[in-house]
């Protein structure tokens, strides 16, 4: 058993303070300053969790929020991400930090093709301080070397991390097979919506909105054991339609149709250099997979949600709103025999007739001066930390 003194639990000014001075060093690239003052903050008896979760984690929801905001590039985003990331690892080796395993074994892991790590990595940490001993897989693992690892382990559960919904139906067929070796399991993270509200949908025992409650349930007690008759297609039984699995099957040849469709709505973008026809495309196959995992969990809700915050990106990028609606239409379009799908498409144009109408300064019935694509950086989807 430790002798050593308890960490004290810092008002909120103070660790307020802290994730200012760590923005700082964080924002200019500074990774030794701004490991220097989460170390610092360990020494200065500050506990573990608060500096994980309300300084560094903190930060990293800053992180986001300016890239959102274009006021950083993706580049820095990802560097300051990475100095993140290595004061997360500084932490873990604070002496400040070690606890002696007591609880139970716990697998915690982002789905395959998750790459945003962090938020499972700051999950993983805690419950090495509420002494589970934890082992952490990291982004993006197959759901097959998953079970392998478990079969291994006997872990007691699993704590799986999401941030981008797109992942939903493969964070479906993790959970399926957890549950189907026997092991229960809990999720975070932004894919799994307000208040977790695809959790219980893709039958996870539990769902965390950050990685204290995740500890915090955890310590409640063992979670319930799958129930041995589930079967996966008693959650989603509108997948019996089989639009999900063709607008899947045939998403390539939807991007090339209306890419195609758009050159000709928009003569402009035949001038388009590669670098501009790539961001296009990689524009028009995000907007698809949306649609695509809106028809999955059968949540028009999302495709809107996501269609709003492209918007938004859009505007602050300096692009107007009503690049987006020439592209749905054209979707539609080609879509007009699935009906799920043309509706949810018709409710992501009138999201942005409604929302956006008074925003970008022109009406939408007025000629968009712009496609999707034109002149901006975009990444892989919005995400927030599992803090």
């Amino acid at each position: 058993m430790s002798t050593r003194t308890p960490p004290r639990l810092p008002d909120s000014a103070r660790l307020g303070e802290l994730a200012d001075q760590l923005w700082t060093h964080v924002a200019a690239g500074d990774e030794y300053t701004a490991t220097e003052v989460v170390l610092r903050a360990l020494d200065d008896g500050i506990d573990p969790e608060s500096v994980l979760l309300d300084v560094i984690a903190a930060v990293q929801d800053k992180v986001g929020e300016e890239w959102a905001a274009n006021r950083i590039s993706v580049a820095r985003e990802h560097a300051a991400t990475s100095i993140n990331e290595r004061a997360v690892a500084a932490l873990a080796l604070h002496p400040a930090a070690r606890t002696t395993p007591h609880q139970g074994r716990i697998t915690v892991a982002c789905v395959d093709g998750e790459w945003h790590a962090l938020p499972a990595r700051l999950v993983a940490e805690v419950l090495k301080l509420r002494g589970w001993q934890v082992d952490y897989l990291g982004a993006q693992v197959p759901a097959p070397h998953l079970i392998s690892h478990l079969h291994t382990t006997k872990a007691d559960s699993v704590a799986l991390s999401s941030s981008i919904a797109t992942r939903l139906p493969t964070a479906h067929a993790a959970i399926t097979a957890c549950q189907a070796v026997g092991v229960p399991v809990l999720v975070g993270g932004a894919a799994f919506g307000p208040e977790g509200r695809y959790a219980q949908l893709l039958g996870a025992q539990a769902w965390a909105p950050d990685a204290r409650t995740a500890a915090d349930r955890l310590a409640e007690g063992p979670l319930p054991l799958p129930r041995a008759d589930h079967q996966p297609i008693d959650d989603l039984p509108h997948l019996t339609d089989q639009e999900y699995t063709m607008v899947v099957r045939n998403s390539d040849s939807l991007v090339r149709t209306v890419f195609l469709a758009l050159q000709d709505a928009f003569p402009a973008m035949r001038a388009y250099d590669a670098l501009q026809r790539e961001r296009t495309a990689e524009d028009l196959a995000h907007i698809v997979e949306f649609l695509a995992t809106s028809l999955y969990i059968d949540d028009e809700d999302l495709f809107t949600w996501f269609i709003d915050w492209t918007a938004k990106i859009l505007q602050a990028r300096g692009v107007p709103a009503q690049s987006l609606p020439p592209a749905l239409n054209l979707f539609a379009r080609e879509l007009k025999d699935f009906p799920r799908a043309s509706h949810t498409l018709q409710r992501g144009i009138d999201a942005l007739t409604t929302d956006h109408s008074t925003t970008t300064g022109t009406p939408h019935d007025t000629a968009p001066r712009t496609p999707p694509g034109h002149g901006r950086h975009r990444r892989h989807g919005p995400h927030r930390n599992h803090r």
